[in-house]
């Protein structure tokens, strides 16, 4: 039998206009910015992958600029002439000459697998050992900064029957404005959602502690990294006294750390991130170690376009339990797509299709357009 070898990867980065500003604690977003992967095979099979962060460095160690000048100069040139087939072998090499760059490897990771997919005609989810289900219910960020506009927003999703679960950015502003801005919301919007809030490490210790209670007390049900991730004594005091659970996000970023964090009881749920893992194959590693410890998971995102929600949505179909859903709607925050088809978000859900690969068609005429030149 003939082997079928990566013949060439390719990156283009495509700035994508937002149906209006996304304010997070460190950055306010007014485009989002797509790292887009190519990788075509010998049998003529192409592979589609996506590396996107959120708000470039003053989130993370790696850029849109830095994942493709990466990607472009050291790794894809590592994999030509592997075996399109051999997606262990093509990642161990990748570990072995680049560490960290888990964005740049999740996007790599996710056009091997399309391209698997698609050369046996199977989902990815398939690939991954077999999805337990055929959507996921899908959060939305209020993150106007307005409480009267976050609330009219989250009115219209609940009318639209879109999202009920709604999550609330804060920490850029002084503590008590803040709390003040979630309880009114959780107040108007009462037992017909749930509202959840992430810090993104914005308060110290002490804040914490007052804030994790104020908002526990008033019927919020998650808390997202209130604290910095290198305060791992706060982090695990918080999750010992909080009445609200805490969830870990940018406290992890490799597998190791994930293990690091189960073993010191530091967070009672977990944010699953395949661009901060290194692919959907590491992510489920994670998830693996939090399921051995009783922690819960959450799909988390890093408000990729279609492609790259499709390859985490794809991977959250085959876990055993989501016990807090997904935030899966990067997508719909954009006002322009690169795919032939959008996404299906309807009834609170996303439903993934199951079609080979992850499912999608670029659109060439929109790629064009967005691109960066």
């Amino acid at each position: 039998m003939q082997r079928i070898l990566i013949e060439n990867l390719t990156t283009i980065i495509v700035d994508l206009p937002t149906i209006r500003p996304h304010k997070l604690a460190m950055h306010t977003m007014q485009r989002q910015t797509l790292v887009i992967l190519r990788l075509r095979c010998s049998d003529g099979i192409e592979g589609i992958g996506e590396a996107t962060t959120i708000g470039g460095l003053a989130y993370g160690y790696e850029s849109p600029e830095s994942i493709k000048a990466n990607i472009d100069a050291h790794l894809a040139p590592a994999l030509v002439g592997m075996d399109a087939n051999n997606i262990n072998a093509a990642m161990q090499r990748l570990d072995k000459i680049a560490k960290g760059n888990t964005f740049a490897k999740s996007g790599i990771e996710s056009a091997l697998l399309d391209a698997q997919g698609k050369r046996l005609g199977l989902p990815v989810s398939e690939l991954l050992g077999g999805r337990v289900r055929d959507s996921l219910e899908v959060a939305w960020t209020l993150a106007s900064g307005d409480t009267a506009r976050d609330i009219a927003e989250a009115e219209q999703m609940l009318e639209a029957r879109r999202h009920r679960i709604f999550k609330l950015k804060i920490g850029a502003n002084p503590l008590e404005q803040d709390l003040k801005h979630v309880v009114a919301i959780k107040k108007a919007l009462g037992e017909r959602a749930s509202v959840r809030v992430d810090v993104n490490q914005y308060w110290d210790e002490s804040q914490a502690i007052r804030g994790c209670q104020v908002l526990g007390d008033n019927g919020i049900d998650l808390i997202e990294q209130p604290i910095s991730r290198v305060n791992r004594s706060g982090q695990i005091r918080l999750n010992q006294r909080s009445p609200a659970p805490i969830m870990a996000d940018e406290s992890i970023e490799s597998v190791e750390d994930a293990f690091s964090l189960a073993a010191d009881g530091a967070a009672s749920v977990f944010a699953l991130k395949i661009a901060k893992n290194g692919g959907p194959r590491a992510v489920l590693r994670t998830a693996q170690i939090a399921e051995a410890a009783g922690i819960a998971l959450y799909g988390g995102t890093m408000l990729e376009g279609s492609v790259g929600t499709l390859a985490s949505a794809h991977t959250f179909l085959t876990l055993k339990q989501l016990t807090w859903d997904t935030e899966l709607f990067g997508p719909l925050l954009l006002t322009e797509d690169i795919v032939t088809e959008a996404l299906q978000y309807r009834d609170f859900h996303l439903h993934i299709p199951r079609t080979p690969g992850l499912g999608l068609t670029l659109d060439e005429e929109r790629l064009a357009r967005f691109r960066r030149h």
